[in-house]
């Protein structure tokens, strides 16, 4: 059996990433969101564009009643209008109107995309229905209520919802916040250090390169750590640094057993990782490698890898499955390199 075999993704897990890591450019994710949930309680599936429209409004509303920004762009028809909606100057049909032929047409076909990937669990498809268009609710949506709580994620939508508008109206970037669910007590919390800010690191490639001898970790292609080099690799978390915001401050995602040399190419060139997640096979037995290669050889880095790891080899391995768990519970997309180059002697 494979010892590196990670259980897949909650359906919940699903959608929770969908509202932290979707890219926003405006607020109609979260109204979306909110609007599938209170929905799917109904107990139907297809939803018109036209019923879809009326929560999406009424949660959109609400928001801009609050005076804070919902989009990044300086002006909106969309959002302008309500302020028109609001004074009694149109009515709900131009609202309704309004909604299919402007925000609907983004956030309907993007909804599923998450880190540049198109998931593969949905919990609606687009959809026609005796010439009505509209979205056919998944049972993916229902199987979360079943097992979960839409509850819970509907409330987590909501605060992420006020921590991004807020965000904007004080020109701070909403990447570079975070809400978590604490089952425990039943809380919502932002961690402190939830900027979630990169640490630049430079000082380790000399140490970390005694294992990789001049190869990408990744694809196998040559890289140097020769600062004057124009083939300079990159420092690499193998966990994106972003999961640092969403799990308990000890379990360090900028600690030495987490990073890897990586060429520029697959660290942040057009096919790059970012903050994807390397696929488990060949990559996570990889790093563990890497890791018990620097403890079984008395490196220099080895107490460090032991104290952040564990103390015995079942202990660290059962650590890094639980960190890359963790990781694609919150990152969902996996990634692999385009072309990989012979890297059998990593």
């Amino acid at each position: 059996m494979n010892k590196f075999i990670i259980d897949q993704p909650s359906l919940d897990s699903y959608f929770r990433g969908i509202v932290l890591f979707g890219k926003n450019a405006a607020t109609y994710k979260f109204a979306l969101s909110k609007s599938l949930i209170e929905l799917s309680s109904k107990g139907t599936d297809f939803i018109s564009l036209e019923d879809l429209a009326l929560p999406f409004i009424k949660y959109t509303n609400e928001h801009v009643l609050n005076g804070n920004k919902q989009i990044t762009s300086n002006s909106s028809k969309y959002f302008d209008a309500f302020e028109k909606y609001n004074s009694n100057a149109c009515d709900i049909d131009e609202m309704i109107k309004l909604t299919i032929s402007n925000p609907f047409q983004n956030v309907i076909d993007r909804f599923h995309n998450v880190n540049s990937s198109e998931l593969d669990k949905k919990f609606y498809e687009v959809t026609t229905k005796n010439n009505t268009k509209g979205i056919i609710l998944t049972d993916n949506l229902f199987l979360i209520n079943e097992n979960s709580s839409l509850e819970n994620l509907f409330i987590e939508t909501e605060a992420r919802w006020k921590l991004v508008e807020n965000a904007w109206s004080l020109n701070i970037n909403p990447s570079m916040l975070s809400v978590s669910y604490d089952e425990s007590d039943n809380s919502l919390f932002i961690n402190e250090n939830s900027l979630g800010k990169r640490i630049d690191i430079t000082s380790c490639r000399d140490a970390l390169n005694g294992y990789q001898r001049g190869k990408c970790f990744y694809c196998g292609t040559a890289i140097s750590v020769d600062p004057g080099s124009d083939n300079l690799c990159d420092v690499d978390h193998f966990i994106a640094h972003t999961v640092q915001s969403h799990i308990p401050e000890d379990l360090n995602i900028n600690g030495v057993w987490n990073l890897v040399l990586s060429c520029k190419n697959c660290n942040r060139g057009t096919n790059g990782k970012f903050a994807r997640l390397p696929v488990s096979d060949p990559y996570l037995e990889k790093l563990y490698n890497r890791n018990e290669y620097f403890i079984l050889s008395h490196h220099p880095l080895r107490e460090t890898l032991i104290n952040q790891t564990g103390k015995s080899p079942g202990c660290r391995l059962s650590f890094i499955k639980t960190m890359y768990s963790l990781g694609l519970q919150y990152l969902l997309a996996t990634w692999n390199p385009s072309i990989i180059y012979n890297s059998k002697n990593i």
